[in-house]
């Protein structure tokens, strides 16, 4: 089965030997998102509900990149480095994903991948 990597016009550059995105045969498959901006800087630091809003905005650009919605999203993983921060985020979450409601778990972390990050995300969508 053939696949096509996906790289975030807006996005940084990934820290390690992967693609933002990539899709087989109607699955997409979006990599850990977390809050940088292009030049590794975090955005949000210390708040992660502006974290999650920065995340969901990458994940938008991967999913219209390859004709989705948020409404095609059917499992998302969130990564916290402090539970206590779930209900400042799920309004952003609930903003984003509307009346979708896929699979979801969450996950307290010890740490993320660069100081200052509180929040990351993954998801696995069906493409049309």
């Amino acid at each position: 089965m053939p696949k096509e990597r996906f790289f975030g016009p807006d996005m940084p550059e990934p820290i390690s030997h992967f693609a933002d995105a990539v899709r087989a045969g109607n699955l997409l498959f979006i990599s850990g998102i977390v809050s940088l901006d292009k030049d590794g800087n975090v955005l949000g630091e210390g708040d992660a509900a502006e974290q999650t809003r920065v995340i969901l905005e990458y994940m938008q650009s991967l999913l219209r990149m390859n004709r989705a919605t948020f409404e095609d999203v059917v499992k998302v993983t969130v990564y916290l480095t402090n539970m206590d921060d779930r209900p400042r985020i799920n309004p952003i979450r609930q903003r984003y994903f509307g009346a979708a409601r896929p699979a979801s778990t969450l996950v307290e972390v010890s740490k993320l991948v660069k100081p200052g990050l509180l929040v990351e995300i993954d998801a696995v969508a069906v493409l049309e």
